[in-house]
């Protein structure tokens, strides 16, 4: 029963001889510092900082426990390392141009008593080359696989690579590591495969490198590849709608790789062909009714041919009316009916002012002092017969 009751007191009378006793971790001598990621080439600073220095200097030692800087003074001649801040709570170096073999564990020290120390681990990541892609040597039919390796030296940790078409995402192996003849970095290679189609001609195949030292920038190299496929072919009449007497060209727009190097052109139930040429037009200089029919077009190049079809209905000589020529009919015949309106406005006008002209002449004769003319008188005698016998009036 004794035993157990004892340990609580051994426990404490431990803590009490400690150094430091319970305030063991908020020693104010005990300096402390933080570990850096450098990439190979940059600069990196080393920061040392204690609360207590107890009348002493702070130090830097590198991983092969030579010292840097004691406080201001410098103990090591290398003048990648500079001082950056010495006071009596902190000292602080940079190094530049950092190099893989910088690589480790910094220490920082106070000479106290006892004598403390604190670690920093710099890690120093290594840069990966450009990727080199290897496998395609010349141009490659259609439907067959190509394979193209990608390789690129240099990471520290081994990067990844990632492959893609255009846009498109290519699945490739798995990266191989492998590591480097200097025994701190790695070279990775990956391959991949795909079946090619005539959509594939001229595409750039991308092999990329993904690596925290390149902090996103992009590191890649394309390969261009050729693809030979049999050739395709279309007729386009120029112009859309051809008219007897009119002058057509049929052309026959071949694609492929290589381009068609040769045009036949037959007629349906016409012997032999009408044409054979390298140039792609077959031309008609006056149409006629008897050109309606059926023509077909082959493209050749050393891949193969391929025949286009194209029926031709000639059509008669009258134009077709367009939007314009009826708009431009419609606008005459407006103009027509507004010509005629006005020519019958006209006449009106004009008999209109015939019979009134005549009455005011006579009106006008009638008030005038002037005796009558002998054609007048005569008319005037005959008006008073006419009237009776009671009233007869002569003039001579």
């Amino acid at each position: 029963m004794g035993a157990p009751s004892a340990l609580p007191l051994l426990l404490l009378l431990a803590c009490s001889w400690a150094p430091g006793g319970a305030n063991l971790s908020q020693d104010d001598s005990q300096p402390w510092t933080s570990d850096e990621t450098v990439v190979a080439g940059g600069t990196v600073v080393l920061k040392c900082q204690v609360k207590d220095h107890e009348d002493s200097s702070l130090q830097w030692s590198n991983p092969a426990q030579q010292t840097l800087y004691f406080g201001e003074k410098r103990a090591l001649r290398d003048n990648r390392i500079q001082l950056v801040s010495s006071t009596p709570h902190e000292l602080s170096i940079s190094i530049s141009n950092v190099a893989l073999a910088d690589e480790g564990e910094y220490t920082c020290s106070i000479f106290t008593m006892p004598v403390r120390t604190a670690k920093s681990l710099v890690t120093v990541l290594g840069i990966p080359q450009k990727p080199i892609i290897t496998g395609y040597k010349s141009s490659l039919r259609e439907k067959e696989t190509a394979t193209l390796n990608c390789q690129s030296s240099g990471s520290k940790p081994a990067a990844q690579l990632t492959w893609r078409k255009g846009d498109q995402e290519l699945h490739g192996d798995q990266t191989r590591i492998q590591e480097d003849p200097n025994g701190k970095t790695f070279t990775v290679s990956s391959s991949v495969s795909f079946q090619v189609t005539r959509e594939d001609d001229g595409a750039n195949i991308v092999c990329s490198v993904n690596h925290e030292s390149l902090k996103g920038a992009d590191r890649s190299t394309s390969q261009r590849i050729e693809v030979l496929y049999t050739p395709t072919a279309m007729i386009r009449p120029e112009p859309a709608h051809p008219r007897e007497g009119q002058k057509l060209l049929l052309h026959c727009e071949g694609r492929g790789n290589p381009v068609p190097q040769q045009y036949v052109w037959v007629k349906e139930g016409s012997e032999p062909p009408l044409k054979m040429t390298q140039e792609s037009a077959l031309i008609f200089p006056f149409l006629n009714k008897s050109d309606s029919g059926t023509y077909g077009c082959t493209a050749t190049s050393n891949m193969g041919s391929y025949t286009a079809y194209f029926t031709l209905n000639v059509n008669d000589p009258s134009p077709v009316p367009s939007s314009s020529s009826t708009y431009h009919a419609i606008i005459g015949g407006i103009v027509a009916f507004i010509v005629f309106l006005l020519l019958i406005l006209l006449i009106f006008l004009g008999h209109y002012l015939i019979r009134h002209k005549g009455t005011y002449l006579t009106h006008e004769a009638k008030g005038s002092d002037d005796a009558p003319d002998a054609d007048t008188a005569i008319i005037n005698a005959e008006g008073g017969q006419s009237g009776g016998d009671d009233k007869k009036e002569y003039f001579i």
